[in-house]
């Protein structure tokens, strides 16, 4: 018989769905890719984004295969390829994930009820040592910090507890509201005193005392999975969703017409033909419908399925270029280009990335 355990806010955490607020923390997901060079302030993995500051060093994130931690098959992998063993006082290097103000209501911040933050996840890396974590609430400028120690090069599960808050509530909203940094590098403006674990007004000394320097060989390499931040100060088991839930979820903040597996602006003839209104000056005029509503209006990116080309759509045998933004909502997106030679009925193809992130 399962035995059931009851967290602090009341919930039978053995049956409540829903306890993860991270999406894609398996690293299931890479609609963007598999593998990225040289990366600095992009998203990668979808989700989850790696972010450097003054930073002389280089790294690869890729979406590594996991073959010796059961229950995952995917990781977030970092590998340094150029090492930096001189680090500035402003140097940072984090991977990053942020989420929306209504997704995190449930943690009552800055009410007198505030429950505290747990965030467990998977981490195997061969550079041993200190490494340190920070929440930022950005709705109110508030941070705290937490660390985990790296014994051996194997994977382990690790759990960092932070307090409740009853200062400054999230925001109701979609915007960024409460941003997790995994750190990896940092300088001194942050690494010195005692590491603050207390919720207080933003700040960098101290967020990060005790940080080992990751990047300080090229051989150093960091992966992460089953990410999971949960109300309560116990960490539950892992909560597994399908691979269509987690890229449903992640299409809400960024989605594409090409084949998944595909790299974008890769030939992909994969993609349905849309059928274009002719317009006036022989304006031709298309649409997309996202999977699911988007946090925002997105950034759109057109391309020519056949070469990747930006900006251009294929037809009728010939390449119509200067394609364009016409309208654009979190339900969906219409473009259109100017042709002057025509036929009555006009068949176009055209791929498109659509990037809600923060």
């Amino acid at each position: 018989m399962a035995v059931s355990r009851i967290n602090e806010a009341g919930l039978n955490v053995n049956q409540y769905g829903n306890r993860n607020v991270v999406i894609n923390g398996a690293m299931k997901v890479a609609q963007r890719g598999t593998s990225f060079a040289s990366v600095g302030n992009v998203y990668t993995l979808d989700r989850f984004s790696m972010y450097k500051q003054n930073a002389g060093s280089a790294f690869t994130v890729s979406q590594s295969s996991v073959t010796d931690l059961a229950g995952f098959a995917n990781a977030f992998k970092v590998d340094c390829t150029t090492a930096d063993t001189s680090i500035a006082s402003n140097e940072q290097v984090h991977v990053a994930y942020k989420a929306e103000g209504q997704d995190l209501q449930r943690f009552q911040k800055g009410h007198a009820t505030a429950l505290g933050f747990t965030l467990s996840f998977y981490v195997k890396t061969n550079k041993t040592g200190v490494y340190t974590i920070k929440l930022f609430d950005r709705d109110n400028t508030r941070d705290v910090s937490g660390s985990y120690t790296v014994a051996d090069a194997n994977w382990n599960r690790y759990t960092v507890n932070f307090p409740a808050d009853t200062t400054g509530k999230f925001d109701d909203d979609n915007a960024s509201s409460l941003e997790i940094f995994f750190q990896l590098v940092q300088g001194s403006d942050t690494t010195g005193g005692t590491l603050n674990t207390a919720w207080r007004a933003n700040s960098d000394a101290s967020a990060a005392s005790g940080q080992v320097n990751f990047a300080d060989s090229t051989s150093n390499d960091w992966e992460i999975t089953g990410v999971q931040l949960e109300v309560g100060d116990t960490a539950t088991d892992f909560e597994h969703r399908s691979f269509s839930d987690d890229l449903t979820r992640c299409q809400r903040y960024y989605n594409r017409s090409y084949t998944y597996g595909v790299a974008t602006a890769a030939a992909d003839n994969n993609t349905p033909i849309h059928h274009m209104s002719r317009g006036g000056s022989y304006n031709i005029i298309g649409q997309f419908f996202h999977p699911r509503d988007m946090r925002a209006s997105p950034t759109v990116v057109l391309y020519n399925p056949i070469n990747g080309t930006v900006n251009q759509l294929k037809g009728d045998g010939s390449s119509y270029a200067n394609a364009a933004l016409l309208a654009n909502s979190p339900k969906g997106a219409c473009f259109f280009v100017n042709a002057t030679t025509i036929t009555e009925t006009v068949f176009l193809s055209v791929h498109a990335t659509f990037d809600a992130e923060f």
